[in-house]
């Protein structure tokens, strides 16, 4: 969902200034004033006698002997160009017309990402008696003698900012009337610096935090206490864009077996596997920060798998193999969407008892969605200051719940607090974003973009610029189909907080073409929390009341998505399993930032039968509805689970965190009307498997029991889906209501193989396709009693369901797919294994889906 966000969001950006490029050459310039250093990226000292010109004019200087220049001129020219003897050439984006202070960095043609090893590609290379390989191995030896995490006590301060924006904004494209439009526009530009290339700053996050570290008992804990943001992603919901970010741009590792990020798993040059997976060299010793160090390199036998190429760096006569600098970049060819290029920088320093102190992680990514428009970038840079391994003064920290603590002031933190706090100066362009959109909302094409795709990401309409008391939505419900109520139209919406922040009602109106029957549904909700604009906002805290009338599927419900989304109304077979169902329920929920949640109510629900669902007993009576009142207990625990917020779900951002759960629902006989005894107990677990680069399972196990004799709209009913498109946990060629159970244990299994296969197949390769299959299945049984075959008492099923009961085998389905196609699609082809002689059921079909991910 959130790669979707950021997906449209990306094209909205594209649209509006894709075009706006400055035109440099063609415009006169007041006189620019550039003072700079050239140095070394590895060892950041001073390149002597660098040739620095101006691109566009025939001017241009020659740097000092530590590589120190300045350059005055009114010429009209596009950028820098800098060029010396042993070092990539590169270019330079300066604001024209202004004062420029700026360092540039030039990159050893030996440390280019195509030049990491410069090596033949079919060099003859040997693991055995290989010098290099012998040095690798005595650094995975001692890699964990030197942690820090070690010491009883451990913590540090931590800097992080993660800037993204608009990348090489300025050498393309002159289009005079868009750049009319927006030439305020380079105003507002900065220079990366590893790159060189000028961006456009549209998002910056910064967070100041203190880590604290206890050995034993093992504890860490963060605690926030400066928060700063500004950009365009403030108009989706700012707690799970900043989840998203995190997960993607995570904390670099090189001391474990994996490195995560972009949400995937990388082979570290350090993992247990590094010298399978990697070749390694020694090359000539380089001085860093003026220290001579032994420099290895590396790179991955197989260009497109999930590996870096790059250097580290040891102090030479540092007998404990003590790792002083890391430069990891990522395969050209890699299986990697979206990504032109990954640079990640890491420093470190040797504490006075030899821990292992990292000073600095920077990642810096390129991206470009697709061909020829405008490019991304994003830079991570995380700083590590004030190291201690006393005992803090505040041990209280390690009693507070969850691992991240907010202090109640990070969001309003003065000036001052940052200016003492930024471990590194932030850039003009990062610190007048909020004056650039503000000018950027101005132009109507802008304006007017921001507000559909806000509309489209989030599925509600706003009612006001800013400070909505009321949402409508969700938009892509308000025209479905069924079988029952032919078209289905829905209008309905959400209050917010800025109506009240803590008292929230939702509802919506809907309506039937062919049973001319008007439903609703009505909910008021008072948060014991106060919420910034929504009720589900984590954590909640609330009880709820609520009562709607509606139809109702059974068998049939989707995990993520509304039952009425427009695009689940393509069906396989007719949808016909439906009752209208009118619900009463009370409602308490409190979730803790452990991860821990309760959820206990009552629930009086009036089942009405249909014309394709009558209710009929074994003595031929037939009742216009069925009555029951409930009550029901859910206990969830999803220690270090991360999702999407939406204002109706919640969208996992991955599924590294187990998820356990389990539901008791009882309904006494007699009580309310209840003509049943009902004790239902339903449990589960999901968990996501990585195999290092090579791919990941997603692994889904429920189990469910019903202790009593209940009709069959109360029996354990599979999940069937009858759309075309892939939904998970449920049964893509199973019917609805095929199988009735009472008791049953079910799995759903999913290796998603991350072209592990494909990346070896010429030619294949460069479509980046990757593999993906699935095994779902459920073993069930119905008790006699539960069986109206043998109680007249229960209803009968419907004659239209075709309903049955398991035999000694489990309903099973296997799915073989491709993922990635065109970068976003994926098509699975699903075979049933069993149960194949049922009448009326499909025995193999193709399946498709959206899935947006690195």
């Amino acid at each position: 969902m959130l790669q979707r966000t950021s997906y449209i969001l990306i094209l909205l950006i594209t649209v509006c200034l894709n075009s706006v490029r400055t035109e440099a050459q063609n415009r006169s310039w007041p006189q620019t004033n550039i003072k700079g250093v050239v140095v070394d990226s590895t060892t950041n000292e001073g390149i002597p006698y660098v040739a620095i010109m101006l691109k566009g004019s025939d001017n241009g200087v020659m740097a000092d002997e530590n590589g120190k220049f300045s350059i005055s001129t009114s010429d009209n020219f596009i950028d820098l160009s800098i060029s010396t003897m042993g070092y990539r050439n590169k270019e330079v984006y300066v604001n024209k017309g202004k004062d420029n202070n700026i360092t540039i960095k030039m990159q050893p043609t030996g440390v280019a990402l195509k030049e990491v090893v410069v090596k033949p590609k079919r060099e003859k290379y040997s693991k055995k008696n290989n010098p290099a390989v012998d040095f690798v191995e005595k650094l995975m030896a001692r890699k964990h003698m030197h942690d820090p995490h070690s010491n009883d006590y451990f913590s540090y301060q931590k800097y992080n900012k993660i800037t993204c924006g608009l990348n090489d904004f300025s050498n393309k494209g002159k289009e005079k009337w868009v750049f009319n439009k927006f030439k305020f526009i380079n105003e507002y530009l900065d220079t990366s610096e590893v790159s060189g290339k000028p961006i456009l700053n549209l998002s910056v996050k910064e967070q100041v935090s203190d880590i604290y570290n206890r050995k034993n008992p093992h504890a860490e804990k963060e605690l926030v206490i400066g928060l700063k943001h500004a950009g365009v992603d403030e108009m989706f919901d700012e707690e799970s864009v900043k989840r998203f970010l995190e997960d993607v741009f995570r904390e670099v590792d090189i001391f474990g077996n994996d490195v995560n990020i972009m949400q995937n798993r990388f082979v570290s040059p350090l993992s247990a596997i590094g010298t399978n997976f990697y070749k390694y060299y020694l090359n000539d010793t380089v001085k860093i920060d003026g220290v001579k160090c032994i420099d290895l390199s590396f790179a991955p036998h197989t260009a497109e798998a999930f590996g870096f190429t790059g250097r580290i760096y040891v102090p030479a006569n540092d007998t404990t193999y003590f790792i002083k600098k890391v430069i990891l970049n990522v395969p050209k060819a890699i299986n990697l969407n979206y990504v032109q290029s990954i640079y990640i920088e890491q420093e470190f320093e040797k504490a006075s008892d030899g821990s292992r102190l990292k000073t600095k992680d920077d990642m810096t990514v390129e991206f470009q969605v697709l061909p020829s428009t405008q490019g991304l970038y994003a830079r991570r840079m995380t700083m590590y200051s004030d190291f201690s391994f006393k005992q803090p003064e505040n041990l209280a920290i390690f009693s507070k719940e969850g691992k991240q603590i907010v202090t109640d002031d990070a969001n309003y933190m003065p000036d001052e607090f940052w200016n003492e706090n930024r471990r590194v100066p932030i850039k003009k362009g990062e610190n007048t974003l909020k004056r650039l959109l503000a000018r950027l909302r101005e132009v109507p094409a802008f304006y007017w973009g921001e507000k559909a795709v806000v509309a489209l990401v989030t599925g509600y309409v706003h009612t006001a610029d800013t400070c909505s008391k009321f949402d409508f939505g969700p938009l892509n419900t308000m025209i479905s189909g069924n079988a029952l109520e032919g078209t289905r139209f829905r209008v309905g919406g959400l209050t917010t907080a800025y109506l009240n922040d803590h008292l929230f009602s939702r509802g919506y109106l809907a309506y039937g073409t062919s049973d001319e029957k008007l439903k609703y549904s009505g909910e008021l909700e008072y948060s014991f929390n106060k919420k910034k604009y929504h009720s589900m906002e984590f954590p909640i805290h609330s009880i709820k009341l609520l009562h709607s009338y509606d139809v109702d599927q059974l068998g049939q419900h989707y995990m993520y998505t509304n039952t009425d989304n427009i695009f689940l109304a393509w069906k396989r077979q007719k949808d016909d399993k439906m009752t209208y169902l009118r619900r009463s329920k009370l409602e308490y929920k409190l979730e803790t930032k452990c991860g821990f949640s309760v959820t206990a109510g009552v629930e009086n629900n009036i089942e009405y039968a249909s014309k394709f669902m009558p209710f009929e007993d074994g003595f031929g009576n037939i009742y216009r509805n069925y009555k029951e009142t409930s009550f029901y207990t859910t206990l969830r625990y999803a220690p270090g689970e991360k999702f999407y917020q939406t204002k109706t779900f919640r969208i996992p951002i991955n599924l590294d965190a187990p998820v356990f759960s389990v539901t008791q629902t009882i309904a006494p006989k007699g009580f309310l009307g209840n003509r049943y005894m009902i004790n239902k107990t339903e449990m589960s677990i999901q968990k996501r498997f990585w195999f290092s680069a090579f791919g990941y399972t997603d692994v889904i196990l429920k189990a469910g029991k019903v202790w009593s004799r209940v009709p069959y709209p109360n029996l354990l009913i599979p999940n069937a889906n009858l759309s075309y498109t892939v939904q998970p946990e449920s049964y893509s060629l199973m019917n609805a209501m095929e199988f009735m159970n009472d008791q049953y244990i079910s799995w759903d299994i999913t290796y998603w193989i991350n072209g592990a296969l494909m990346n070896r197949l010429p030619l294949i390769k460069y479509l980046k396709l990757r593999e993906v299959v699935s095994f779902r299945g459920i073993y069930g049984d119905l008790n006699d009693k539960n069986n109206p075959e043998y109680n007249n008492e229960l209803f009968r099923y419907p004659t239209n369901a075709r309903c049955q009961t398991m035999k000694k085998e489990p309903y099973m389905e296997v799915g073989v797919g491709l993922d990635n196609i065109l970068t976003f699609l994926r098509l699975d082809y699903v075979w049933r294994l069993t149960y194949r002689e049922n009448p009326g059921i499909d025995k193999s079909g193709l399946r498709v889906a959206l899935h947006f991910t690195f």
